[in-house]
C-alpha cells in the first residue's frame, strides 16, 4: 500500500538566506562572512570590494540580502544604493561608522530604502564580537522578510544630493508661548527597523500646534542627534533630542538619545522628560516599552500611543499598558511596515484600537487628540 504524500513543504529544508557582502575592507568582508557562516539559515554567496564588482555579482548570484559599506572607492555606497533601489530593489543592510558623517550618510541610505544599518565591527574588541554577531544575524533575517519597494527616480535624485543640515534651530522661530494650546495631551511614538522614515512621514503631517510628542526610536547614540536635526529641518513642529528635565510642550517633539531611556513624568500639571541610564530593556536603550509604560502611568487617558514598523517585540507590552490605562492606541499596518514585528506583536496582545497604513496615521492621531481636547470651546490664553 502506498503511503500518502506528506503535506506540501513538510520535510523540505527551508531555503537559506543568500547574502552578498559589499565592503572595501578585506578584513571586514572576512569577519562578516565568518559571523554569518555560523547561522545555518544564512549562506554567504559572495563578497565584493566595490560597487562595480557588486553590480556584476548581483546579476550572477541573485542574493536575497545585501550588506553594503557606506564609503567605498570608485562609487560610494549612497550612489550605488540609489541606482540599486531604482533598478533592482532588494533588502539592504548598511554597514556604517558611528560618526556624525556616518550618521548623515546612513540616514540618507534609509531614506533611499535601505532596510537597516549596523556599525562597522570593532575588530580590536574581541569581547564584543559575540553580541555584534547576534545583532548582524538578527538584522539579516529581518531584512530577508522586509517589504522593499522601488524608489521613485525623482525622490532618488533629491536624497543625498548633499544639502547642509542646520545644526541649530535658529531659523525656525517658535510660536509665542501665548499662542500654543493649553493642553495636557501627549503623543508617544515607538519604532525600530524602518522607523526613521516612518517617523518622518508622521511628523511632516503634524501642524505647529500639535500636542507634544515623545519618541523612542532604536538608534545609536551617534545617530539620534543627527536624526532630530534632520526632522527639525523638514517639519512644522519643533524637533530636538530630548534632555533631562525638559517640559513637554505643544508643537514640540522630543526624540530619545541613542544611549538613554526616555520617560515622561508628572511635575504638577506639567509633563517632563526624564532620561535614564539604566540597563537595556528588550536589548534596547532607548526602549519603547520604557517610554510607553511611563506614559501609561503618568498620562493615561490623556495620551495617544502609536507603534510603528520595527523588528521584535519592544513596545507591544507597553502599548497594552497604555490601552489598559485609557490611552488611545494605534499601530502601523503590515502592508506599509518595513518589518511588522513590533506592531504585529501589539495587535496580537490586544493592545491596539486602530490599525492603519502609514499615510493615515497622523490624521488619526490628530482626530483622536481633537476629540480629547479639554480646552475645546474655551478661549485659549
Amino acid at each position: 500500500m502506498t503511503s500518502p504524500a506528506p503535506p506540501a513543504g513538510l520535510g523540505t529544508p527551508k531555503r537559506r538566506i543568500r547574502v552578498l557582502i559589499v565592503d572595501d575592507s578585506a578584513l571586514v568582508r572576512s569577519l562578516l562572512s565568518d559571523i554569518l557562516a555560523t547561522d545555518p539559515g544564512i549562506e554567504v554567496v559572495g563578497v565584493a570590494g566595490d560597487a562595480h564588482v557588486a553590480r556584476e555579482k548581483i546579476k550572477q548570484l541573485n542574493p536575497d540580502v545585501l550588506t553594503l559599506d557606506v564609503e567605498m572607492p570608485k562609487m560610494d555606497g549612497i550612489t550605488f544604493l540609489r541606482n540599486l533601489m531604482r533598478l533592482r530593489p532588494m533588502p539592504v543592510v548598511m554597514v556604517s561608522s558611528l560618526t556624525e558623517r556616518g550618521a548623515d550618510v546612513t540616514l540618507d541610505a534609509l531614506a533611499l530604502g535601505a532596510v537597516d544599518y549596523l556599525s562597522k565591527p570593532r575588530i580590536d574588541l574581541a569581547a564584543t564580537l559575540k553580541n555584534y554577531g547576534e545583532e548582524l544575524i538578527e538584522k539579516i533575517h529581518a531584512a530577508s522578510r522586509a517589504s522593499v519597494r522601488a524608489l521613485d527616480p525623482r525622490r532618488a535624485a533629491a536624497i543625498g544630493a548633499k544639502t547642509t543640515y542646520s545644526t541649530t534651530v535658529l531659523l525656525k522661530v517658535p510660536m509665542p508661548k501665548q499662542q500654543l494650546r493649553t493642553t495636557d495631551r501627549i503623543i508617544a511614538i515607538g519604532a525600530s527597523t524602518g522607523g526613521t522614515e516612518a517617523i518622518k512621514e508622521v511628523l511632516m503631517r503634524l501642524p505647529p500646534d500639535a500636542p507634544g510628542v515623545v519618541i523612542a526610536q532604536h538608534i545609536p547614540k551617534a545617530f539620534s542627534g543627527a536624526f532630530a536635526k534632520r526632522m527639525n529641518d523638514c517639519c512644522d513642529v519643533m524637533v530636538c533630542e530630548a534632555q533631562d528635565g525638559q517640559q513637554v510642550l505643544a508643537g514640540h517633539v522630543y526624540i530619545a538619545p541613542g544611549d538613554k531611556h526616555l520617560m515622561v513624568i508628572r511635575d504638577g500639571a506639567r509633563y517632563v522628560c526624564r532620561l535614564d541610564d539604566g540597563e537595556p530593556v528588550n536589548r534596547h536603550k532607548p526602549s519603547v516599552d520604557v517610554l510607553f509604560r511611563s506614559v501609561a502611568r503618568n498620562a493615561g487617558r490623556n495620551a495617544i500611543g502609536a507603534l510603528l514598523t520595527g523588528m521584535g517585540k519592544d513596545g507591544a507590552r507597553g502599548l497594552k499598558e497604555m490601552c489598559n490605562a485609557g490611552s488611545r492606541t494605534i499601530a502601523q499596518d503590515e502592508a506599509t511596515s518595513v518589518v511588522w514585528g513590533m506592531p504585529g506583536e501589539a495587535v496580537a496582545l490586544g493592545a491596539v484600537q486602530h490599525v492603519l497604513p502609514l499615510e493615515n496615521l497622523a490624521a488619526k492621531i490628530l482626530s483622536l487628540a481633537d476629540a480629547m481636547d479639554i480646552t475645546r470651546g474655551t478661549q485659549e490664553a
